[in-house]
């Protein structure tokens, strides 16, 4: 017979109802429910849905974390919104518009302190003007170094920002480049950046201004699936993309956590991929609705997706592996 004086254990905590700020690893007996808790990381992978924006809009910017966003300007030709929207986790709230109304704007930051540059205008013009957000009102600040369509990440006051479209004087209908170049911007200022390797327009971008991912995009005719790594002083081409796409969004904290998500490729995707630092996995499920020209911001845990074509207002919620309370079964 097995002795069991001796053999230590841990006692655990017998409660009525789960613990309101539990710490990661906690064991506890719920006896209202009699069940076995704990508090651990659980992987969900999921979009749920979340308030509709107020003014629906495609090729608009994004800035901000899943429970504090804002939306930026978008639409489409000859319509472009200067609306601005300010999300809380649940709804959007209008607040103070952009001076220039736009369409494929780019922008990043936070819902405090944020900025767009470039983009189209109503007349079909591109733009180099950049606005900075004080959590407040828009006010203009330094010209963009070239007209054209980019995109940006990290915060107002150290962003990277992608050249992806490029024309001379502004004009569409002139001849176009995809020089694949780069700047950053300091809340002032723009500086030259090693360029990325590959041009495209209309690709996904996560991170920061020392640590992003540039991925998918368009380099006319081509659709690419292109993903290259950033690390403060050169770009890296790295492993690609599941699904070549372009007009796709992103959300992340750095190169080795990101998510990309919708996009198009002739049809409009649902497609939902994560980034580990060295490979994308595709997700089980992605989008409840395909969309492109969509914008995103928050981390590979915790994203936003909303706007875009052709749902205009649809937001929805990402929710990756995060902490919670989670029942433990025995058999």
């Amino acid at each position: 017979m097995v002795a069991y004086t001796g053999i230590q254990g841990q006692n655990i905590l017998i409660v009525s109802s789960d613990p309101s700020d539990p710490t990661e690893g906690q064991i506890w007996y719920n006896s209202t429910s009699n069940t076995l808790k704990d508090y651990q990381f659980a992987v969900v992978n999921a979009f749920a849905s979340g308030g509709n924006l107020n003014t629906g809009r495609t090729g608009l910017a994004g800035a901000g974390i899943q429970t504090a966003a804002i939306a930026v300007a978008g639409g489409t030709v000859p319509t472009y919104s200067t609306a601005t929207e300010s999300y809380n986790g649940t709804s959007w709230t209008s607040v103070n518009p952009v001076n220039t109304g736009r369409g494929v704007v780019g922008g990043t930051g936070t819902q405090a302190a944020a900025f767009i540059f470039s983009g189209q205008l109503p007349s079909t013009n591109q733009t180099k003007a950049t606005e900075n957000w004080n959590g407040t009102s828009w006010t203009s600040g330094t010209n963009y170094p070239v007209f054209g369509y980019h995109r940006g990440t990290g915060t107002q006051t150290a962003a990277i920002t992608l050249v992806g479209q490029s024309s001379p004087d502004g004009n569409p209908g002139s001849p176009q480049t995809y020089p694949g170049a780069a700047n950053t911007y300091n809340g002032t200022s723009y500086s030259s950046s090693p360029s990325f390797n590959t041009g495209r327009r209309y690709g996904g971008v996560a991170g920061i201004q020392t640590s992003a991912l540039y991925f998918g995009g368009q380099n006319d005719p081509a659709i690419v699936a292109a993903t290259e790594s950033w690390n403060g002083s050169s770009w890296t081409t790295v492993n690609s993309l599941n699904q070549a796409r372009n007009s796709l969004a992103g959300a992340g904290s750095s190169n080795s956590s990101a998510l990309a998500f919708g996009g198009d490729n002739g049809p409009d995707f649902t497609a939902t991929e994560i980034w580990n630092g060295t490979s994308w996995t595709a997700n089980p499920t992605g989008l409840a609705t395909a969309r492109n020209s969509l914008a995103g911001c928050g981390t590979q845990t915790l994203a936003l997706a909303f706007g875009g074509s052709p749902t205009g207002t649809a937001t929805e919620e990402w929710t990756g592996s995060v902490l919670a309370v989670r029942t433990i079964t025995t058999s």
